[in-house]
């Protein structure tokens, strides 16, 4: 199949396929006496592959790791596929319905209380924390403490909500100015661990601080819990609340 024709089945266009060659994500199986790349079964299933990967935002680098691992399989690949659809699909139903009953609400001029309106915003930060971390978190502290803190959040008022936001949002701030301090140890770093403690009490139900510490110890382990401080903050922030949280926590 030459490229052309493989852009008008996949969907997807001839520069992007030339930009998959080039960065060796997808290479045509030859190219033939005209220069022109021609694509066997195998790159157009590799292909179907890697368009499942882009539907869940996942980078190409990323994925260019993963489809070419040599221990990789495309059968749980298309298991792990269909689950993360499956939850996808779960959130989404989630905030249609939180549509549909407030158009029904003003159509029949009757109000929706504020738990109803925000349910579906609460469900989809937990599925989408679910998705990133489940896993991680469920492991180091149990799902009888994982469902009761999701529990407690799904129970939240619109206030509660909005004040837990506005908490995280200060968290920030004071982190950046903490950072420019330097002194995770200092009063300015027990401010940021005090917010962060303040913050995670939403969600659950005792602390600890031999938890809160625990979970500072993530943020540095991994990259995923590392990109959150980082991406929103300063890079370095995710270590530097970590320590603020341990000089926190020893004291």
């Amino acid at each position: 199949m030459k490229i052309n024709e493989l852009a008008k089945m996949s969907g997807v266009s001839t520069r992007t396929l030339r930009y998959y060659d080039e960065i060796g994500l997808l290479s045509p199986a030859m190219k033939n006496e005209a220069g022109y790349r021609i694509y066997s079964q195998k790159e157009i299933d590799l292909l179907q592959q890697i368009l499942f990967y882009r539907a869940l935002d996942m980078k190409l680098e990323q994925i260019k790791d993963i489809v070419h691992a040599p221990n990789f399989n495309v059968m749980n690949a298309l298991e792990s596929h269909r689950q993360h659809l499956l939850e996808k699909n779960a959130m989404i139903e989630q905030l249609l319905q939180t549509v549909d009953h407030t158009i029904q609400a003003l159509q029949e001029g009757k109000m929706m209380s504020n738990e109803e309106k925000f349910k579906g915003f609460k469900e989809k930060l937990l599925q989408e924390n679910e998705e990133k971390y489940g896993k991680e978190i469920r492991e180091r502290y149990g799902n009888e403490t994982i469902e009761a803190s999701n529990k407690k959040l799904l129970n939240m008022t619109e206030q509660q909500f909005e004040e837990m936001g506005q908490l995280e949002q200060s968290l920030f701030k004071r982190l950046q100015e903490a950072m420019t301090e330097g002194n995770p140890a200092s009063q300015l770093g027990n401010e940021v661990a005090e917010l962060h403690k303040r913050w995670l009490m939403f969600s659950w139900k005792d602390y600890s601080k031999e938890a809160h510490a625990g979970l500072a110890a993530m943020y540095v382990a991994d990259e995923r819990f590392t990109a959150y401080y980082d991406e929103r903050v300063a890079v370095g922030a995710s270590q530097f609340l970590h320590d603020c949280i341990v000089a926190y926590t020893i004291e």
